[in-house]
């Protein structure tokens, strides 16, 4: 999980309790899981017995960080930033321990220290001792000098540095942790300790995680993994993590879980017996699922009677299930009612003619069934497919799965 770090880091953290902390962006009311790896490093920092800081940016979050972005970001008004902070530490607190005593957990906010500082003052007590040459070699900077970038962005690494600067000062804070993409900017914050007030920090960061594919890491389909179930929900979150390749499982579940070595080589030894089982992956999704939801969440997955990841239950075995059970085992899936009184073509079926709109259109809907995308009942269908009282299962319903990943209970009413 180490990418990087300033000569007398490790020294610093071995002599001593040490407190460390770590930004995060506040311009979303909920993080996600591109998060969970700085997340992760204050949790293993925490347990080593050392001090975390999160520090969540209200000054920055109105500014916006340049640091691996291709253009300008929007600004955010207080009150939209206030109700992002609050969300964001009620995620931290899942993770750290805001009461273990002398190294218990805290946020911060760097508004609180901002606010109060007029430009004037910034510029006569911190920028002269950070020279435009010294800014400008940073890649963060040269990488948008073709683009430009607004003096407001430009500034960041320097609110960044005395971010560092504070902490030191105020909160005996000697480290600043970070993506390898914050190189820069924390050590700007060490140069400005040092420069302003002869003191000695210190910078460590993780590698940026990349899916063996290439593709970036947390995104999907729908766009980023939120920790937020409001967002992503609890049985999509799930299923990130269980899609995982079995090289991305490996990697995942050293920088995500706190398993021993040794649990993951046994793990891992058990899995390569019978990779199809997905044995890796099951136990890192079920894992990051309780530690980012809860095990009540994980529970209603229903994942020790999950009739769609389940190949050996085909729709014999669905039609002759007890009703109660197999609703039960669908509760998690996005449940849709529908009026079914007659034959309905399956194309007309999944645009809403009977009120389950699956596919916003008919040539979507198409397509779909051309790619042998469609199930019906765990049964794939084609176009000239039609639904019918025969696709009823016990209590009324159908299963619909669009792909391998969204599934749809639909209720049909007589």
């Amino acid at each position: 999980m180490i990418h990087d770090m300033m000569p007398g880091t490790e020294e610093q953290f071995a002599k001593e309790m040490t407190a460390a902390y770590i930004g995060f962006d506040p311009t979303g009311d909920s993080l996600h899981i591109g998060s969970l790896v700085q997340i992760m490093i204050l949790v293993h920092l925490q347990k080593a017995g050392h001090k975390p800081y999160a520090l969540v940016g209200g000054a920055t979050g109105m500014v916006g960080d340049p640091s691996g972005k291709s253009a300008e970001r929007n600004l955010l008004d207080a009150e939209t930033l206030n109700h992002n902070l609050a969300c964001i530490q009620k995620q931290l607190e899942k993770f750290l321990d805001f009461n273990c005593g002398e190294n218990s957990a805290q946020v911060v906010n760097n508004y609180d220290w901002f606010r109060e500082f007029s430009f004037l003052d910034f510029i006569r007590n911190v920028g002269k001792h950070i020279s435009v040459n010294y800014m400008m070699a940073k890649d963060s900077v040269k990488t948008r000098l073709e683009t430009g970038m607004s003096f407001t962005e430009f500034s960041y690494q320097l609110v960044q540095g005395y971010d560092f600067y504070w902490l030191w000062k105020n909160k005996n804070c000697k480290v600043q942790l970070g993506g390898s993409d914050q190189w820069g900017n924390i050590v700007t914050g060490t140069e400005l300790i040092r420069r302003k007030a002869g003191g000695e920090a210190f910078a460590c960061t993780t590698p940026l995680i990349k899916k063996a594919d290439g593709s970036k890491f947390g995104k999907t389909e729908d766009g980023n993994v939120w920790l937020d179930k409001e967002k992503t929900s609890v049985r999509d979150f799930y299923q990130y993590w269980l899609n995982a390749s079995d090289e991305d499982a490996g990697n995942y579940i050293r920088i995500f879980t706190l398993k021993t070595q040794a649990e993951i080589e046994a793990l891992e030894a058990e899995h390569k017996k019978d990779a199809e089982q997905k044995l890796l992956q099951k136990e890192l999704a079920k894992d990051i699922t309780i530690r980012v939801h809860s095990q009540a969440d994980y529970d209603s997955l229903g994942l020790d009677n999950n009739i769609m990841f389940d190949r050996s239950i085909g729709q014999d075995e669905l039609k002759n299930m007890p009703a109660e059970e197999l609703i039960a085992a669908m509760q998690s899936y996005d449940n849709i009612n529908a009026s079914l009184n007659q034959e309905v073509p399956i194309i007309e079926f999944l645009t809403g003619a009977t009120g389950n709109a699956i596919y916003q259109s008919n040539g979507e809907a198409r397509r779909a069934l051309d790619q042998n995308a469609v199930s019906i009942n765990k049964e794939k269908v084609g176009t000239d497919y039609v639904i019918s009282a025969n696709d009823l299962l016990p209590g009324n319903v159908i299963i619909v799965s669009k792909g391998k990943k969204k599934h749809f209970l639909i209720t049909a009413a007589s």
